[in-house]
């Protein structure tokens, strides 16, 4: 009897060291494998806050004029009421949606791609107003245009928004001084047709949170061979587009 006990407890033991490793090879990348991950550069001669996101995720903060923005793209995976973002990776499924969801560029699970660049987002997400953590909402088209007013107008702003040199940046990355210290990267897109990737290392894409009519609303948009930071043009910016999205303090 004694045997039979030491091998059931060993059994015991052995299944529940197994179901620990299974669920550990299945979890999602959490906050903490994030956190301190991220290779941007951001400018050395700025004194930089931090803001803290519902997933844990901390992030450098600049203030640039009157407005405090994120100085790096968000990935938090949660809502601020704690219930979980729709992660959807099928490109069918992603184009069909109606409701807020998030995809990393290429459904990457690089720890270090998601940390610098963040996660995509589409127009359904932001539209819940439970992206941001308390203290700090989605920009409107009003306010990104404060800041490109600030910055001398949308023909220069994007060069002193950018991160410079071509590390996170295609080839060539016109006029970028990152002045400013909002260092943007070019986190791509993922596209409202199609549900593919598109633009990495060639465009940065950021909602606002101002709708247009007709399914379209208002997004902001930087480039690796110019130094505007262009408003996307009537039309332009579909719901179920996934764009980067930096936030704004309140």
């Amino acid at each position: 009897m004694r045997l039979v006990s030491k091998f059931f407890i060993a059994f015991l033991i052995l299944a529940y060291l197994n179901s620990c490793s299974s669920d550990d090879e299945s979890s999602d990348i959490d906050s903490d494998s994030l956190n301190g991950k991220t290779t941007a550069n951001f400018n050395s001669s700025i004194t930089y806050g931090t803001m803290t996101d519902q997933d844990g995720n901390i992030y450098k903060t600049v203030t640039i004029g009157t407005q405090t923005w994120m100085a790096e793209n968000l990935r938090t995976t949660k809502y601020n009421d704690g219930s979980a973002i729709d992660h959807v990776t099928d490109n069918e499924e992603w184009t069909d949606l109606t409701t807020g969801a998030y995809c990393n560029y290429n459904n990457t699970t690089d720890a270090v791609q998601i940390a610098t660049y963040g996660r995509l987002y589409n127009w359904h997400a932001v539209d819940l107003n439970k992206l941001a953590p308390a203290g700090w909402h989605m920009p409107s088209a009003a306010e990104w245009t404060t800041l490109a007013n600030y910055l001398g107008g949308n023909d220069i702003a994007g060069g002193k928004l950018k991160e410079g040199g071509v590390q996170h940046w295609k080839t060539y990355n016109e006029g970028a001084t990152n002045e400013t210290g909002f260092t943007a990267l070019p986190g791509g897109a993922r596209s409202s047709s199609t549900g593919t990737f598109v633009s990495f290392e060639e465009r940065g894409m950021w909602w606002s949170s101002t709708y247009d009519v007709l399914n379209f609303s208002y997004s902001r948009y930087l480039y690796n061979n110019n130094d505007d930071l262009v408003q996307a043009s009537y039309g332009s910016s579909y719901l179920t587009d996934g764009f980067s999205v930096r936030l704004i303090k309140d």
